[in-house]
């Protein structure tokens, strides 16, 4: 039996990129992760605000195997559902790309935003990092 797949969120992978706490639960997970590509776009601007070259920057990330999932049409709408849902929460549209895109491959968000953690229910699962 393989291991469930999950969806990173930007912030988890900073905190491997950048050897921070909870880096390791990150690495172990890599094998069975999948990103928006509105997450991986937020950790190339991060990173490209650090002064990594692109051609460092790609190679990095590249090397790390992630496959990233188009924002299409189906995205964008549980994205925007799930702004009513967790509005409280304040969460940004990364945010949403990452559970809507979570909630539809049935797989488990993984984030380092403790904020995250009450909106964990039902379809909604959250695994933090730290």
């Amino acid at each position: 039996m393989s291991d469930p797949l999950v969806v990173l969120d930007a912030s988890a992978l900073l905190a491997l990129l950048q050897n921070e706490p909870g880096a390791e639960v990150v690495a172990s997970r890599l094998p069975q992760c999948v990103m928006s590509a509105v997450n991986f776009s937020e950790v190339v601007a991060k990173l490209a605000d650090h002064g990594l070259p692109e051609a460092d920057l790609r190679a990095a990330l590249e090397v790390l195997g992630i496959a990233v999932r188009g924002f299409d049409l189906e995205a964008a709408y549980a994205a925007g559902e799930l702004r009513r849902s967790t509005r409280d929460a304040g969460l940004s549209l990364g945010d949403r790309a990452c559970l809507g895109l979570a909630m539809h491959l049935g797989a488990v968000a993984v984030t380092a935003d403790r904020g995250w953690a009450p909106l964990a229910s039902g379809r909604l699962r959250v695994e933090l990092i730290r």
